[in-house]
């Protein structure tokens, strides 16, 4: 068992890794545009963004997931030919799908209620959609090698072009909300020029007819999952633009994003998850690797939410060389963030609990669950903004990510019965919420008037959270035994370099 986790961990490793990189140099965006553009600009970004996410979802139909499946089993064909069925479907439809929305530009952006001045972001958008699908089954397949390295360097430096372009086309050309789509369009295009050697490396022109009518009625239950999917991430913004305005929707998505830390975890966790499922899934101790995973992905999301709970807003804070990490006029929206955390660790669980489904081929149930979620999400939204703003927004999106992870516990145990480690699941519930409520009940500063006892105070939290897990003997003897080695390792590596170190200052003999 361990010998796969060790897989999936150090593949996740080398996914996280890249994508923490690539993500921070993503998230300087924030306090860039929150220093840069007005909170009324950056709504309009995080509107027309959340808008590509529904869309990007058309563009794909799920042809990512079906061709993990199917290249993974060749059931169906031969491996170019499982390459080259799904990328040339991609290909022609996502060209017909731009050439639509390119001539209806205007009228989208009217629909969109864009400033006239931004209608061209439009078009940009477009371009965006149509290179970013043409990557999706490249992407995939240096996945699916377990080519983790390559993988992440392409990811990597598509966020450094992004970055680049922001940082020239906003500081030096002025080009304000116009130049971040710009942004987003050369880096898509970039990323497809640098996947040409993966797609020239076993693109054929056998196109075969079987193999992609099998894609397709595996991928199309994720178009209306993979829309409830969006709806849950993103249609909050939308809702909170109509009931409010763009100034609210900059504001909440500035801190919404400060919650990157947590949906890194998920996005990388997803990234080795997928593809390990699959393969593991033959193995005769499968589902016992699955409820382990699941109990060490829970506690390591755990002790990160607590982290960021308890720091977020000393982070957000930060002034470097006058700038703030958020700039002052969105902090009011920092008590969102401990809710937006608390929402991907749900994320997460789901994520993992999922893997029944699509190992059994009962993508069918995938819409039932996100459809589930979408409607929970959209009605919560409806109801709370009008009365708590955008704190009414973040709670919606939690409970939505809640009873998502709920329902596919239930929908995948007659699908692909898991017995799950709940004994130890509970005692991290148990020690997360001891902890929170100590902190929110025990408010340090507020009664001392002192930051550096404040801060003391958290960094006990942290620790007391741990004896407690140990306290409640939340660990194994074999995940002790574990932990005592590596830090014996560590000790014994210490103490060689240390003598190394006096054996080099001793004189020669002789």
């Amino acid at each position: 068992m361990f010998h796969q986790i060790k897989r999936l961990g150090t593949e996740t490793a080398i996914y996280g890794v890249s994508t923490i990189l690539g993500r921070f140099l993503n998230f300087l965006l924030v306090p860039f545009y929150t220093n840069v553009l007005a909170p009324g600009d950056y709504g309009i970004v995080a509107y027309v963004y959340s808008l590509i996410a529904f869309v990007t979802v058309i563009y794909s139909y799920g042809m990512e997931s079906a061709y993990f499946k199917y290249s993974s089993t060749l059931e169906i064909g031969t491996a170019k030919q499982n390459f080259s069925t799904p990328f040339i479907s991609l290909f022609g439809s996502s060209i017909i799908f731009s050439i639509i929305l390119a001539i209806l530009a205007s009228p989208i952006a009217r629909m969109m209620n864009v400033p006239v001045d931004y209608d061209s972001i439009v078009l940009y958008t477009v371009g965006i959609l149509a290179f970013d699908a043409f990557a999706i089954i490249p992407f995939a397949a240096l996945r699916m090698e377990h080519k983790a390295k390559l993988f992440a360097t392409i990811k990597f430096l598509n966020i450094v072009v992004n970055v680049g372009m922001n940082l020239a086309l906003l500081l030096v050309f002025r080009m304000g909300v116009v130049g971040v789509f710009i942004s987003g369009l050369t880096a898509s295009v970039l990323t497809f020029v640098m996947l040409l050697p993966t797609i020239f490396r076993y693109l054929t022109k056998e196109f075969n007819l079987p193999l992609w009518k099998a894609l397709m009625k595996f991928g199309l239950p994720y178009i209306p999952s993979g829309i409830a999917a969006m709806a849950i991430q993103v249609i909050d913004r939308p809702i909170l633009r109509a009931l409010t305005d763009d100034a609210t929707v900059g504001i909440y998505q500035a801190n919404y994003r400060l919650g990157i830390f947590m949906m890194l975890i998920v996005s990388i966790y997803d990234y080795a998850w997928r593809p390990f499922y699959f393969s593991t899934a033959k193995e005769a101790n499968a589902k016992e690797i699955f409820a382990r995973v699941l109990t060490y992905l829970v506690l390591f999301m755990s002790a990160i939410f607590l982290v960021l709970t308890f720091f977020i807003g000393d982070i957000a804070k930060i002034s470097i060389f006058g700038r703030h990490i958020i700039g002052p006029s969105y902090w009011s929206g920092l008590n969102i963030v401990p809710i937006v955390l608390l929402g991907y660790l749900f994320l997460g669980i789901s994520t993992n609990l999922s893997a029944g489904i699509y190992i059994e081929k009962k993508t069918k149930y995938s819409p039932l669950v996100t459809g589930i979620g979408a409607v929970v999400n959209v009605a919560a939204n409806f109801l709370l903004i009008p009365s708590f703003g955008m704190l009414g927004a973040a709670w919606a999106t939690f409970i939505a990510y809640f009873i998502m992870a709920v329902t596919m516990y239930f929908v995948v145990q007659h699908i692909y019965p898991v017995i799950y480690e709940f004994n130890r699941l509970w005692k991290i519930g148990g020690a997360v919420v001891a902890v929170v409520i100590l902190y929110y009940f025990i408010p340090m500063e507020v009664l001392t008037g002192s930051a550096t006892i404040d801060f003391l105070w958290k960094i006990f939290l942290i620790v007391l959270f741990l004896l407690l897990m140990y306290a409640m003997k939340f660990f194994e003897g074999s995940e002790l035994s574990v932990l005592r080695r590596l830090v014996k390792l560590k000790s014994s590596t210490e103490n060689f370099r240390g003598g190394n170190s006096m054996d080099d200052n001793q004189p020669p003999s002789g």
